[in-house]
């Protein structure tokens, strides 16, 4: 799963503030999801969706400062990337398809 993977790389990570950053927005991408569909009604599961998908997009973000501060391999980072891109795409084909469930 991309939280744990997100862990996996920061294990033992001596910057407390990076590392606790980049977990905190992983983290925050799944549990948007989660607490959004708890609501129960369309629109507020959007809302959640939308802060769901901005985590993604800082998750992604700080994988370039970790390829560049060598906390990880640019493999590593560049593979994470392309998961979290995966996911907001993902996120963004069921905000496309609520929204038109409406109309």
């Amino acid at each position: 799963m991309f939280v744990n993977q997100i862990y996996d790389m920061t294990e033992g990570m001596k910057d407390f503030g990076f590392r606790d950053q980049i977990q905190r927005a992983a983290v925050s991408v799944m549990n948007n999801i989660a607490e959004g569909f708890d609501y129960g009604s369309d629109s507020m599961f959007i809302k959640y969706l939308d802060i769901s998908k901005a985590s993604c997009g800082e998750v992604k973000s700080m994988l370039y400062l970790a390829q560049d501060r060598k906390f990880c391999s640019q493999e590593k980072a560049a593979e994470l990337r392309e998961k979290a891109k995966s996911i907001s795409s993902g996120i963004q084909a069921l905000i496309k398809y609520l929204k038109n469930k409406k109309e």
